[in-house]
């Protein structure tokens, strides 16, 4: 299963309008593998904290923005 995730799927942070993302989202964003988010949000020790939704990972995009020094 080819899991690759190509830079066409995700549109530039800049222009995210969604108040956050999901976990593939952000991983692409912040150049790490979703299961790296997942163990942050598993083991709440990571430098983003998510939102769970119904048992769902959603990522602020606010927090992706700043981490990343990318203007609101």
């Amino acid at each position: 299963m080819n899991t690759r995730i190509h830079a066409t799927e995700f549109p530039p942070l800049e222009s995210v309008t969604r108040p956050a993302v999901d976990t593939a989202a952000a991983a692409y964003y912040l150049n790490r593998r979703p299961q790296t988010l997942r163990g942050w949000a598993c083991f709440e020790d990571g430098p983003l904290r998510p939102i769970r939704i119904n048992g769902r990972l959603a990522w602020p995009v606010a927090s992706l923005r700043q981490m990343l020094g990318v203007p609101a």
